[in-house]
């Protein structure tokens, strides 16, 4: 048991360590200068390192513990929690499988600072680590905590599997990440140190004052998470720079900071965009007028002097293009089951539906294109969609172009196939010629993500890249 006096040193000691530990970083990675200083230093009696987002919570006898068998110990454990926050790995859906999530954090930061080379922050876990993180590079494309995660959810790894990887791989405490289980079931808004944390295990007799301090926390969390998502922006820039300048940079880290950074665009607020106004058989509320309505029943018997209108003007989608890249360089062919180019229509189809963006009449074109027109499917109705889903089939494989599909609309379009075309959906892989002349309407090119080295549009063009369909 330690006394007063030699708590007081060890806290000493162990700020020394940790403010050194910071040094050496800044001077080994200096693109992550803006990410290095930003947590606060917060000791307290704890078995691990922790961080919520603010601050980097240690137990000074553990720091200097940790020093005394090797300063790359403080100097990594500090740096693994720093990546949980580049990364933002805390801020994510709660009713995720949390241990899962939490070990594939752990192994992506793991990969990332192995990758680094830096003799600051080897230890002796290191070959073993990199032999469990090859053994998985066989199954996955990339060392990503949301790649891993999806590898994880899948494989259904047996018990003792996933403790060792949790014992390999572990290096900080992850509970200041979310709020606790007992307190979400009571609608406590807690927070970890933040000064809402209810001390008793008792639900509180003030609803509102739980529900306030629970907003107050979600806005609390939001503005970490923004904080963090810019230092993640300022931290890829200066990797590209360095990429550029040297042509040497972690893979692991350049590919944890493009996916964490990688815009992203809701699919079922995008088809939206494509609504335009049109008359569909609905009683207006809006241009009923009730005052001649009940003057007329009241002066004439029962004969009101204006009817209700029966047409309203909504946001529907009417007019539709969606063409399908079918050449060979594509990732659908030769797949045993429904192929990706039939699930993306699916998908497309069920969202139009359950959002009720149809019109009674419709009219939607569905292209087949690989380096020319394959196939003009015209659909009408909903019966002519499905009946279309059941009997689809691929054309082409040949090469890749853009430029004959967007020629063939023009060409629709001045047949007056097309009255008010709102815009086309371009499902494809992007290895191909794109048309240098902007449309008259809105074009979205759409990739599946199979790798994270995502080839450019044009300018006037939007880019939707789906994780799975």
């Amino acid at each position: 048991m330690l006394t007063e006096a030699q708590k007081q040193k060890v806290e000493e000691l162990a700020q020394r360590v940790l403010e050194l530990t910071k040094n050496i970083l800044t001077m080994r990675l200096r693109f992550m200068d803006a990410a290095i200083h930003r947590l606060e230093l917060v000791s307290e009696e704890r078995t691990d390192a922790s961080t919520d987002g603010e601050s980097y919570y240690y137990d000074p006898l553990t720091i200097v513990r940790q020093y005394q068998k090797g300063r790359e110990y403080p100097v990594r454990s500090y740096l693994h929690t720093l990546f949980h926050c580049i990364y933002r790995h805390m801020f994510v859906n709660e009713s995720i499988d949390l241990r899962l999530w939490e070990l594939a954090c752990d192994i992506a930061v793991e990969n990332t600072i192995n990758e680094l080379r830096l003799d600051a922050v080897q230890t002796e876990q290191v070959v073993e680590q990199e032999q469990a993180s090859a053994r998985l590079s066989h199954r996955v494309k990339y060392l990503t905590a949301e790649v891993i995660y999806d590898y994880l959810k899948k494989a259904s790894l047996d018990e003792d599997t996933l403790k060792n990887l949790e014992d390999l791989f572990r290096q900080d405490d992850h509970s200041a990440w979310f709020r606790s289980k007992e307190d979400e079931a009571k609608g406590y808004g807690y927070v970890h140190r933040q000064g809402w944390q209810l001390e008793q295990d008792v639900p509180s007799a003030d609803e509102e004052a739980d529900q306030a301090a629970y907003l107050q926390w979600q806005a609390h969390r939001e503005q970490v998470r923004q904080t963090w998502q810019e230092v993640s922006a300022y931290m890829q820039t200066a990797l590209e720079t360095l990429e550029r300048e040297r042509g040497t940079v972690s893979l692991g880290l350049t590919m944890n900071i493009r996916e964490v950074n990688r815009e992203r665009y809701d699919y079922t607020t995008f088809l939206k965009k494509f609504a335009v106004l049109g008359e569909t058989m609905k009683i207006n509320d809006d241009a009923f007028d009730y005052i001649y309505y009940t003057y007329g029943l009241k002066l004439y018997d029962n004969v009101p002097l204006i009817e209700p209108l029966e047409y309203k003007e909504t946001k529907r989608i009417r007019e539709f293009v969606i063409a399908l890249d079918t050449s060979g360089s594509t990732c659908w062919h030769g797949e045993d089951q429904l192929s990706l180019a039939q699930r993306f229509v699916q998908k497309t189809y069920n969202i139009l539906k359950t959002t009720e963006s149809f019109f009674s009449k419709v009219n939607i074109h569905i292209i087949q294109c690989d380096a020319e027109i394959q196939e003009d499917v015209k659909i009408t109705s909903q019966e002519e969609f499905d009946a279309y889903l059941k009997t689809m089939k691929l054309h082409g494989a040949g090469g890749t172009d853009f430029r004959p599909v967007f020629s063939y609309v023009d060409q629709l379009i001045e047949q007056k196939e097309f009255t008010n075309l709102r815009g086309m959906i371009y499902f494809t892989d992007l290895l191909g010629i794109f048309p240098q002349k902007q449309p008259d309407y809105l074009t979205a090119f759409v990739y599946l993500r199979d790798d994270y080295e995502e080839p450019e549009v044009p300018p006037w063009a939007i880019k939707l890249v789906l994780d799975e369909i």
